[in-house]
């Protein structure tokens, strides 16, 4: 079982940056492939970036289009998501997801067995 426990959300001026972490219990961080993924009220939830158990990483580049880097730190079981030049669109529920390492990088939420319970990210224009 894997707990992920998010941070770093918050109130932002459009323009601005914000990096969310998420933390994973367990020892096994390092085999797993772990994703962002945010939803607005009334939406859908939908995917922002994933990486996987060897680093390489996805954007949905519809929304990203170069201003969200993720990362992660094995050493530390955490995975950030730094967020630059925000959009009122931006704001969201920002959750963190994992799964056991895969062979193709995982962009749906059914792809994902472990979610944390979200940080509200909100950007003000």
């Amino acid at each position: 079982q894997v707990q992920l426990v998010e941070s770093g959300g918050g109130l932002v001026q459009a323009g601005g940056s914000l990096r969310l972490s998420c933390v994973a219990s367990g020892r096994t961080f390092s085999s797993y492939d772990l994703a962002w993924f945010r939803q607005a009220p009334g939406k859908e939830r939908e995917f922002v970036v994933a990486i996987t158990w060897s680093d390489s990483s996805k954007y949905n580049e519809d929304f990203v289009k170069g201003r969200f880097t993720i990362s992660r730190d094995n050493a530390k079981n955490t995975v950030y998501l730094q967020m630059n030049s925000l959009k009122p669109e931006d704001t969201a529920v920002y959750y963190c997801a994992a799964r056991r390492m895969g062979f193709i990088i995982a962009t749906t939420p059914g792809e994902f067995n472990y979610w944390g319970q979200g940080t509200q990210v909100t950007v003000s224009s």
